[in-house]
């Protein structure tokens, strides 16, 4: 999992009873008040497609890496392919009103299994950067706002393919201590099959929420938008957190095929001291005869 957790940044899942802690804001003395901006995530199992979702939602913009649905002033929802949504500024309310709409349009749509928020502070006296657990910027566009709701949505899904691997860690576990234990395995090779499958696919869709070769289109046009890109993954661990998983899967895969392995040497010796068996049962059958 995770190596740190910021104190302003809070995730948990959809059956907890936890709420987000409050930050205070910073005293500011200047002509131009500073705003709090607060992004909320959320995660689903299944993947979206942005193209289907696209005329669901009035005003949407759609992106090859996002979905843009613009609420109001410093109000907007955005919708990822990797199975993720979030919201920036929106009460509690207007956002059970867009997933139930996105419910709608996705039939079948599991319920969110992961929700992260992360506050933004803007304030044209600070220099921008991640301070406290916050993201401190000077101004908050709607470009740079996209920036920090994909790092947002990133994290949640990282946080439900985190708690995926660990349980397939823990399954792969077992399957080895049997084999420590016992010395042998289950000679079903189906089930073994499908899991080394799982852990394949899982992989991919890691792979695919992080879009490691790809930077928004905002980072390239605004040079301090690509410093707090940077800042943003760091802070949410988000390459740690795949090397992990990465790690993970690895031995997961690797010990399933050592577990196949040996499932197949039994089958193999099972399979031959079965023709052994026949040759030596004709033999006798042909002395018995004569």
């Amino acid at each position: 999992m995770r190596a740190r957790r910021s104190p302003a940044r809070t995730c948990w899942t959809c059956c907890s009873n936890a709420r987000p802690r409050t930050t205070a804001k910073a005293h500011y003395t200047g002509a131009v008040p500073p705003a709090q901006h607060v992004f909320h995530a959320v995660a689903f199992v299944e993947n979206l497609s942005l193209k289907d979702l696209a005329t669901a939602f009035a005003g949407a913009r759609r992106s090859p890496y996002e979905l843009a649905i613009p609420l109001g002033v410093s109000q907007a929802a955005f919708v990822y392919p990797f199975g993720a949504m979030v919201f920036q500024n929106t009460p509690p309310l207007a956002r059970n009103e867009l997933l139930k709409q996105l419910h709608a349009v996705r039939p079948g749509l599991t319920t969110a299994v992961i929700q992260e928020e992360f506050t933004v502070r803007e304030d044209p006296s600070l220099a921008p950067g991640v301070e406290g657990g916050d993201l401190a910027i000077d101004r908050l566009t709607p470009a740079r706002a996209g920036v920090v709701a994909l790092i947002v949505g990133q994290s949640a899904s990282m946080e439900y393919y985190e708690n995926i691997v660990e349980q397939m860690f823990a399954r792969t576990g077992r399957l080895v201590d049997r084999l420590e234990k016992a010395g042998t395995v289950s000679l079903r090779t189906k089930p073994l099959h499908r899991f080394i499958g799982e852990a394949v696919s899982t992989r991919s869709e890691v792979l695919s929420v992080l879009h490691l070769l790809d930077k928004p289109d905002a980072t390239w046009d605004d040079p301090v938008m690509n410093e707090i890109y940077a800042d943003l993954r760091a802070e949410f661990d988000l390459l740690d957190r795949y090397g992990a998983l990465e790690s993970k899967l690895r031995s997961v895969q690797e010990g399933l095929e050592l577990v196949l392995d040996v499932a197949r040497d039994s089958r193999l010796v099972l399979l031959e001291s079965s023709v052994v068996a026949l040759i030596v049962l004709e033999v006798v059958l042909s002395l018995l005869r004569h």
